[in-house]
């Protein structure tokens, strides 16, 4: 269900993959019967692209990856979390358009290193 530069995520390799990024990473809890989530995979993967080298984009699925999702208190979907450096610097809840991740987007890579 991922794009070709969207990452796929889960709870084994969510340390190395997230948490010790060089780079932000933007991950998306979702799920597959979840219809906003469904919606913004287009969103998602293009921003993927864009953002490519600049930022790592990738997916979560909650139904498959509980482990993750309990220790970040994913509790509604999609949700959507930015880590810098191991740690969640921003987040959003509920589908969100292109304008508005992007937006989300570059006010990390505006001061990233």
């Amino acid at each position: 269900m991922a794009g070709q530069k969207t990452l796929e995520f889960n709870d084994a390799t969510f340390e190395q993959d997230v948490l010790q990024s060089q780079v932000p990473v933007l991950v998306d809890f979702w799920a597959e019967w979840c219809g906003p989530c469904r919606m913004m995979t287009p969103t998602i993967d293009a921003v993927a692209v864009e953002y490519d080298g600049k930022f790592k984009v990738g997916k979560l699925n909650v139904d498959f990856n509980q482990q993750t999702a309990a220790k970040y208190q994913i509790r509604g979907i999609p949700a959507l979390l930015v880590f810098k450096g191991g740690k969640v610097v921003d987040q959003r809840v509920g589908a969100l358009g292109k304008p508005d991740l992007q937006k989300l987007l570059d006010a990390h890579v505006a001061v990233s290193v």
